[in-house]
């Protein structure tokens, strides 16, 4: 029995330092030492008996423990090459005795993939060091780059010759595995499944976790989610699944909320842990309990009628994850056996008496507790019979040694000794925190680490709450009560966050068809919200975006545009992969691929700037835009100097419109609006705003139009700059963007030289007569566009001491007055008479003559006076109320478009 007992606790003490050792990243080579009948002082011989490594814990004497092994995520070896078609990653798995081969990646990729997958060792193939500048110094130039600033910082091998067969050779070399040994290729094909997300789309929307960037997965999922679920979800939204296995998934969520039978537990089973625990027949009473649950969850599922049709959904995505493809007849009939076949040999009764521990009067229970329950009812006894006896006859033996040894000491130390007491513990719902948890009131468990129930104790942990933060002293829970609660978490989280499926729908196969017809290319959001806020909550403000081609967006600072691209980037990718969106409706493409392109940050090692990088990224992104594609660019070329910045953006803006993809491009770059573009289908958008109290503050609603205000000084105001420096920022902006010319035109005017100065002096050359002819014309120009009624519509004019005729009663007018001061002043009435008379009455306006327009109704004339003082103001009018354009939105009419503006312009 001491014997037996050194031997447990050695075993125990040896597997916590090998975990310890291959959680740090370590390799562990294994040595036993052959035992025989040879002298103490000999040569002791030694042989290999296995290897342990991260991603491949110790297994050895599992089997005969009440043990659970917390089995970490498989560590592949990887191995990058490059080919005609781009990148090539091999990772092998050992375990699994399995690979997977992803070609034709880009570089952006293939950085995702390595930074979301932790790898036993890398290999580099010698075609890495020829790169598209034909030097040999990897990442000097153009690609390679940002995958040598990935590798260099691990480290890793050079390799030469076939890819995946010397791969492979290495890997045997490395584990020490047979020529023999095969490995399966897990690969499923699949021609139109979108590519990877590229890195910086995944850190972006918080796909892969980025500070300040708030986490998708951690929305998608409960807190307390982790482990398989989590990491399927993640590996699915950086590698989008093609369109069908897309809908599968959409539909199994779908049914998944809305059926009303009670559902199986849903037991997760990593697959590299059943794999190395069966071949090295070191699967416990514990797993083997877990595979017959699973296959009894599925038999459960196949007998009834509302949940076999979920698990019959459910068999694409799993052949897609797994790589192995099995008829489901097939499937549900091996699931029989191997249930029937483990119950036959496990004990799942509880009412077999010679299953019971030993008991003896002298002994307390929990001695034959920890010594006999990690065996006993795990067999049927039938298989055990002279085992159980033999255990009898040895704990009656003991019985008696006791007796006659111990007992009396022992009567003596309960006789003196006082009884301990204090510590209470119950099991308590904390409803605040929507988890059922262990409360322990003066409970230490260092100091009850020793009693009875040790495994339980050393597996208890702090309670935290949705935020992170610690509970209290006396609240404990543990990671299977946390991974319970997650069972049914996915689609329910979803409806409580009021999600909805999407409308998911497939682009036309014919590759003759025009993309920029319309028909499959369109994406229509409605009652949008950014998936980091909680819509139940109301707090959300909802958008709606109906794009049918390329957005030119653009709106003041603080607007919204970084959080509406990331909110549309986030919904596509759910939509595509099968989850719910954070919308009231959604009606999505199957994107072959979605690009999201944000703030660029230099990088040193590479010795690129901020700008080299951006870019790089552009470069990736318009080489790969296709009809099928969603492209997001947030603010485009803010890191050069502003005249070629614009230029390079518009042709960026022009490439993207060619290929006919979906996108949005963000700019504070207003001069693109003047460039002579050839684009045809880009549509302006803008983010509105609304004058509150006298302050301009952003509305986070999509509009339509154009807006030029950035509201920079506002902003720097609120983030706390010197008023002294905003003051003096907004006199240099007057000096130079502000001159006056007659009714504020601020545009290139004819000029004259002054031969007593010897400089230019701007002189207007145009009569007053002529300028307000100017005025009439554009006025006409503007509100013809948006009432489309060009023909018949009139600007009239009514002179300094003139009133306008009697047929404007009762009528809706748009008018302008023209003050003394030069600037313009726009407004709306049903009494135009009235009004004139109270512009008159005020000091220094008696002598004001206007223009005047005759509309049908009030909210129209709402809409043009709006209208009048956004795109007056763009053409370099000065206006006395500016303000009063912003109290609705700063864009121009819905039905503007790039021509438009610039003819008007």
């Amino acid at each position: 029995q001491y014997s037996f007992i050194t031997f447990f606790f050695f075993l125990q003490n040896l597997r916590q330092t090998l975990d310890d050792l291959t959680r740090n990243g370590y390799s562990v080579c294994i040595v036993e030492e052959v035992q025989g009948p040879t002298p103490a002082r000999s040569r002791k011989g030694r042989f290999i008996s296995g290897h342990a490594h991260p991603g491949s814990p110790y297994v050895y004497g599992l089997v005969g423990v009440d043990h659970d092994l917390d089995f970490p995520e498989p560590m592949p070896v990887v191995g990058i090459s490059r080919s005609a078609r781009g990148y090539c990653m091999i990772s092998i798995f050992e375990t699994m005795k399995a690979y997977s081969l992803d070609d034709g990646l880009t570089e952006e990729a293939l950085v995702t993939k390595l930074r979301t997958r932790r790898c036993h060792h890398l290999f580099l193939h010698a075609s890495l060091r020829h790169n598209a500048s034909g030097t040999c110094r990897w990442g000097e130039f153009g690609e390679g780059g940002l995958l040598w600033g990935e590798c260099s910082g691990r480290s890793f091998e050079w390799f030469e010759g076939d890819t995946l067969s010397e791969l492979l050779l290495k890997v045997k070399d490395v584990y020490g595995l047979d020529d023999e040994v095969s490995f399966r290729n897990v690969n499923v094909p699949s021609e139109n499944r979108p590519r990877p997300l590229h890195l910086g789309t995944a850190t972006q929307i918080g796909a892969l976790p980025t500070e300040g960037i708030p986490c998708l997965l951690k929305v998608l999922l409960p807190s307390t989610c982790s482990g398989l679920p989590s990491l399927y979800v993640r590996d699915l939204l950086l590698n989008p699944p093609a369109y069908d296995i897309a809908l599968k998934i959409q539909e199994t969520c779908k049914l998944m909320s809305t059926i009303t039978c009670s559902v199986p537990e849903f037991t997760c089973v990593s697959s590299a842990k059943l794999v190395k625990l069966l071949e090295q027949r070191e699967a416990n009473y514990i797993e083997f309990c877990r595979i017959k649950h699973v296959l009894d969850e599925v038999l459960h599922m196949h007998r009834h009628p509302e949940l076999v049709e979920i698990l019959k959904l459910l068999m694409e995505p799993t052949w897609v994850a797994t790589g192995l493809k099995i008829d489901f007849e097939t499937f549900v009939n091996e699931c029989h056996w191997a249930s029937d076949s483990i119950g036959e040999m496990i004990s799942l009764d509880d009412d077999e008496s010679h299953q019971n521990v030993s008991k003896c009067a002298n002994i307390p229970n929990e001695f034959f507790y920890d010594m006999e329950s990690s065996w006993r009812g795990r067999v049927k006894g039938i298989h055990i019979e002279e085992e159980i006896t033999q255990v009898a006859k040895s704990a009656e033996a003991l019985s008696l040694a006791v007796t006659e040894d111990f007992h009396p000491i022992i009567s003596r130390i309960k006789a003196m000794a006082a009884s301990l007491g204090g510590s209470k513990g119950e099991i308590v719902y904390a409803k605040e925190h929507e988890s059922v948890w262990f409360k322990g009131k003066r409970f230490t468990p260092s100091v009850w680490g020793g009693t009875a129930g040790e495994e339980q104790i050393k597996q208890l942990k702090p309670a935290f709450d949705s935020k992170g933060k610690k509970v209290g002293e006396e609240w404990f829970t543990s990671q299977k009560v946390e991974a319970a609660l997650v069972r049914l978490s996915l689609p329910l989280e979803g409806r409580r966050r009021k999600w909805v499926f999407p409308t998911l729908v497939g682009f036309s196969t014919d590759e003759a068809a025009n993309p920029l017809d319309g028909g499959a290319t369109r994406m229509k959001l409605t009652g949008l919200s950014p998936y980091w806020f909680d819509v139940a909550s109301g707090t959300a403000v909802h958008n709606t975006v109906d794009m049918q081609s390329l957005f030119l967006l653009t709106g003041p600072n603080g607007g919204g545009k970084s959080s509406l691209l990331r909110s549309i980037c986030a919904a596509a990718l759910l939509g595509i992969c099968g989850f719910m969106v954070p919308a009231e409706s959604a009606y999505i493409p199957h994107f072959d691929s979605i690009m999201l392109h944000m703030k660029s940050y230099d990088s040193p090692v590479d010795g690129k700037s901020s700008f080299q990088v951006e870019m790089s990224e552009i470069r990736s992104i318009v080489s790969q835009a296709t009809s099928r594609s969603l492209v997001l660019i947030d603010e485009i070329c803010r890191g050069t100097e502003t005249a070629k910045g614009t230029c390079i953006a518009g042709s960026v803006i022009e490439n993207l419109d060619a290929s006919g993809c979906l996108g949005i491009v963000s700019t504070h770059l207003h001069g693109i609006f003047d460039l002579p573009l050839t684009a045809k289908n880009v549509t302006y958008k803008a983010m509105g705003a609304q004058n509150v109290e006298g302050q301009t503050k952003p509305t986070w609603k999509l509009t339509d139009g154009v807006c030029r205000e950035s509201l920079a000084f506002e902003t720097a105001k609120r983030e706390g700059v010197p008023e002294t420096i905003i003051q003096r920022a907004e006199a240099l902006y007057i000096s130079v963007y502000a001159k006056d010319a007659s009714f504020g035109v601020v545009r290139p005017n004819k000029t004259e030289t002054s031969s007593n100065s010897g400089r230019e002096i701007s002189k207007p050359v145009s009569s007053e007569r002529s300028l307000e002819k100017d005025l009439a014309k554009a006025i006409l120009k503007i509100c013809g566009i948006k009432m489309n009624e060009p023909v018949g519509l009139e600007c009239l004019s009514i002179g300094a001491r003139e009133l306008p005729p009697p047929s404007t009663v009762g009528s809706s007018c748009v008018y302008v007055m023209k003050r003394p001061d030069k600037r313009l002043y726009i407004g709306q009435t049903d009494d135009l008479e009235g009004r004139i008379r109270a512009h008159r009455a005020k000091e220094g306006l008696q002598g004001s003559g206007f223009l005047y327009l005759v509309v049908q109704g009030k909210s129209m004339a709402c809409q043009i006076e709006t209208l009048l003082i956004n795109q007056l103001h763009e053409q370099g009018y000065s206006l006395a109320n500016l303000a009063d354009g912003k109290h609705r939105n700063f864009g121009t009419s819905s039905s503007l478009t790039a021509s438009d503006v610039v003819s008007i312009s």
